[in-house]
């Protein structure tokens, strides 16, 4: 049974206000800065199995906007908003010949994106003498562990995504 174009907006609509929710946990759960958005890729998978790319898009975005305006942990809200599109570009970037490398190279333009953002347009600039005193090999070892974690995340969602699409879950 095909969805109808009311009902697959309801269903974006009821799931982006609980992904708005989930980010809202951000302030009462400060370690959950990382998590929370991963929850709401999680739900985004959601609504491109049952919505279809196009309204995914729409969902990613009021998502990302309402988390930045009303959400009280602003770097979780940046970080999905940073991030949070990679359910939706997810099965281009596994066509591709190395497709973990596209994958990585796209994390890294994320992770000096966010950076800039931090440093230049919100006047971070203590972060620069504290990575300075940290040292470089410091440096080199979050974005490894962030990497490795990226694709531990990868892998998780290729996964749901998988369950996703069996034949039990078809009513999802």
């Amino acid at each position: 049974m095909k969805m109808t174009q009311a009902k697959a907006i309801a269903v974006g609509g009821v799931l982006a206000a609980m992904a708005v929710v989930i980010q809202g946990l951000g302030g009462l759960i400060p370690i959950a800065t990382f998590v929370l958005p991963v929850l709401c890729m999680f739900l985004e998978c959601v609504v491109l199995r049952m919505c279809g790319k196009r309204l995914t898009w729409a969902w990613f975005g009021a998502v990302a906007i309402l988390g930045l305006l009303v959400g009280p942990d602003k770097e979780s809200a940046m970080l999905f908003l940073l991030l949070g599109y990679y359910p939706i570009v997810k099965p281009s970037l596994d066509r591709l010949p190395l497709s973990w490398l596209w994958k990585l190279l796209l994390f890294q333009c994320v992770v000096a994106i966010a950076y800039l953002i931090l440093i230049y347009l919100l006047g971070m600039e203590q972060l620069i003498q504290e990575y300075m005193g940290l040292g470089l090999w410091f440096f080199v070892a979050m974005l490894l562990m962030g990497n490795v974690t990226f694709l531990l995340l990868d892998k998780a969602l290729d996964r749901f995504l998988k369950i996703s699409r069996t034949r039990k879950s078809r009513k999802f």
